[in-house]
């Protein structure tokens, strides 16, 4: 691993690629490495304009690319469904699913299905979607693999059990969630989340001798919108201006922080569950990274699995418990 970069990234010919929020940012430079790499790569995105025009700029940097636009707002289920069967036709097998889309530290909001924001965009959209695309998986040849793009400040939030699931406040949004809302930690638990979707979905894998990797990635600290953007929705200006200040000067190029996605999606040997990140733990390359004991909760996984097909709608009815 140590200094692994996107020259490392095997040939990707013949391979097809859905990356999530892939106008901008990280999603934007996998889609490109990918690309550039020899795979026909969807980038599915909420914005139809940026979408299309980051086909456009993607095909400037890398002629001759397979890149293509579809839409896809995870705030919207009915959205996510759409995405499938549209993808679906276009591709009947798909090697590779980065669901790397996400939203940080907003403020409390709902989805169209009334799931809190951090929750249904970060978790329930990409695990409706992940349900999904996987008879499109199942499809492709050996080696399809799923990327889960979480962040280290999953320590922020462990998802809150009651005695009949997750309770109202652990960020699906239930009656009343509002007033006990607090920004970071819902970000924190649906990053939480994406790691116990992912422990649960490798498991399952396991169990059913399949050949698909379910793995996690996150960037570190990595030069992004999202950090800026949490501030200036809310109208903090300066804190904005902290943030976009911490990116120039602190933070990792948009390019490295893509590497453990990369990384975790095309390297040879990657395992069942693996969590990459940087090697330093906000920059470096790609290498292991540490992740929370409640991460690795078998219990938690399947409880919020049975949570998750129960709200979406979407049920694993070909990867049994």
């Amino acid at each position: 691993m140590p200094g692994w970069n996107a020259t490392n990234v095997p040939d990707q010919s013949g391979r097809v690629a859905v990356v999530t929020g892939a106008n901008s940012g990280i999603g934007y430079v996998t889609a490109r490495v990918l690309a550039r790499r020899g795979a026909s790569v969807v980038l599915a995105c909420r914005s139809a304009a940026r979408g299309r025009a980051a086909v456009v700029r993607l095909r400037a940097e890398v002629p001759g690319a397979e890149a293509e636009f579809l839409p896809l707002d995870l705030a919207d289920l009915s959205s996510v469904r759409e995405f499938a069967t549209a993808c679906g036709r276009r591709h009947p097998a798909l090697d590779l699913l980065v669901n790397n889309a996400g939203v940080m530290a907003l403020p409390y909001g709902r989805t169209a299905d009334g799931f809190e924001t951090q929750f249904g965009v970060n978790h329930l959209g990409h695990f409706a979607l992940t349900g999904l695309l996987l008879p499109r998986l199942r499809a492709a040849a050996p080696g399809a693999r799923i990327v889960n793009v979480s962040s280290g400040f999953h320590v922020l939030g462990r998802i809150p059990f009651g005695a009949d699931g997750p309770a109202e406040t652990g960020g699906f949004g239930g009656p009343g969630s509002e007033h006990a809302y607090r920004r970071w930690v819902a970000y924190g638990r649906s990053k939480t989340a994406n790691l116990l979707f992912t422990h649960e979905l490798a498991r399952r894998f396991t169990a059913a001798g399949s050949r698909i990797t379910a793995a996690a990635a996150h960037p570190g600290y990595a030069a992004s919108n999202l950090h800026a953007g949490a501030a200036a929705v809310e109208g903090h200006t300066l804190t904005s201006r902290a943030a976009a200040l911490g990116n120039s000067v602190l933070a990792q190029p948009t390019e490295s922080g893509a590497l453990p996605t990369l990384y975790a999606a095309t390297a040879p040997g990657v395992r069942q569950d693996a969590f990459i990140g940087p090697r330093f733990g906000w920059r470096g390359a790609p290498a292991p990274s540490w992740r929370a004991g409640w991460t690795l909760d078998d219990t938690a996984g399947e409880r919020l699995w049975a949570a998750s097909e129960q709200l979406t709608g979407v049920s694993y009815a070909s990867l049994p418990r």
